[in-house]
């Protein structure tokens, strides 16, 4: 019954969607069919409970949205291509500017990471998450902890940082930084405050947040 009235739900909107809202839209959706031209590759956690458009309140075609549990980027040298392909079709075909990497409260993926013993029976979520490498060893060494809600902030964000600095390996994201074309950053997202948090981890220090 719940699957069913998932279904009938999303019909529903389906529906309220092309009856009412694109009608009102039209003219947007028209300019959208011939192309896109977003300014930012956005890359974040497949949680239901993030929705980049909603969150950033962009436009439909300015954001270039790329979802996996736990926002990882694997290094370039791996054989997961999914991420590499959204990261090198977004920088030199749709010439983004920026790279975000968003976090957000409560991340499992990242409790995951905290708790491997808690995937143990989900073969592969476990394999997925071994590519955010030693997140639990780095938070216990920078920040002294390995459980509690500040030590998972904290790890959510760090884990963050960690993708912009994966994104690096990237060829296409390390030439258009070397040219100055590009910008990446570390965003973390509280669910229940509405807060954007920019994190910056600078020479070496701990995790740092400002508002975005």
């Amino acid at each position: 019954m719940t699957n069913k009235l998932g279904i009938e739900k999303l019909d529903e909107g389906t529906r309220r969607f092309q009856e009412t809202v694109f009608p009102a839209r039209r003219p947007l959706f028209e300019k959208l069919a011939g192309g896109q031209s977003p300014s930012v590759l956005w890359i974040t956690c497949g949680d239901s409970r993030v929705d980049p458009l909603l969150i950033t309140q962009m436009e439909p075609g300015e954001l270039f949205i790329h979802r996996n549990i736990g926002n990882i980027v694997p290094p370039y040298a791996t054989p997961h291509r999914a991420e590499a392909a959204a990261i090198e079709y977004a920088v030199k075909v749709l010439g983004v500017q920026h790279v975000v990497v968003c976090g957000h409260a409560d991340c499992g993926a990242v409790k995951a990471c905290l708790n491997p013993a808690s995937v143990e029976a989900l073969t592969a979520v476990r394999e997925w998450l071994e590519l955010a490498g030693s997140l639990r060893e780095r938070v216990e060494q920078r920040f002294g902890c390995s459980e509690g809600e500040e030590c998972l902030e904290r790890a959510i964000q760090q884990n963050a940082l960690d993708q912009t600095q994966r994104l690096k390996t990237h060829p296409s994201v390390a030439e258009a930084l070397a040219a100055g074309k590009l910008q990446v950053h570390a965003y973390y997202y509280r669910i229940a405050t509405g807060e954007v948090l920019v994190c910056s981890n600078l020479e070496g220090e701990a995790v740092t947040a400002r508002r975005a």
